[in-house]
């Protein structure tokens, strides 16, 4: 299955790592495009000092981990498109010239689902897909969740626990369903 990732869902850090850890575990392929990068580099600007810097260098790991992940498109594909939002065209012409399957994206608004539909795709909120994804594969979720809790409890030096950490990250199903691990 291939999964176009909206900025929003990219940025923030632990929203990323849970998508981007089950995807690395063969879950899903991840696909995103120019234009979504250099939204993700422009919000951690506006968060944090240093906050592109750190951004521009995760998507360079991120293109070398995933080097057909980011989608190229023409002009003319997104002239066709429509979506209420023109400023999310751009999403899902990378969604159709990679012919991703579901679009990750918390604007649940911005994608109908029947303008989706007629490009052959759907939209998911990340907690709704990451649970998913637990439910058929809970080994491969909760390990990387409790590799992304590790981290989060090291970098912060907060004792983070699961449901506290996946709640934060607006994953309140994914963390129900873990509460208890690592």
């Amino acid at each position: 299955m291939k999964a176009l990732l909206d900025t929003c869902v990219l940025y923030p850090t632990v929203m990323r790592e849970m998508l981007l850890g089950v995807a690395n575990a063969g879950a899903f392929e991840p696909l995103w495009s120019a234009t979504i990068e250099g939204e993700w580099a422009h919000t951690a600007e506006k968060h944090q000092s240093g906050g592109r810097a750190f951004a521009e260098g995760e998507i360079a790991l991120l293109n070398v981990r995933w080097p057909n992940a980011r989608v190229r498109y023409g002009e003319a594909l997104e002239q066709r498109l429509w979506l209420p939002d023109a400023g999310d065209i751009h999403v899902l012409a990378a969604a159709v010239a990679g012919s991703a399957d579901v679009i990750i994206t918390l604007n649940k608004k911005d994608f109908p689902a029947q303008i989706l539909a007629e490009e052959g795709l759907s939209r998911s909120d990340p907690d709704s897909f990451l649970r998913g994804l637990w439910a058929a594969e809970p080994a491969l979720v909760e390990a990387v969740a409790v590799q992304v809790l590790a981290t989060a409890r090291r970098l912060s030096a907060e004792d983070w626990t699961m449901r506290g950490l996946l709640k934060k990250a607006r994953l309140p199903r994914l963390a129900k369903a873990l509460d208890g691990l690592g």
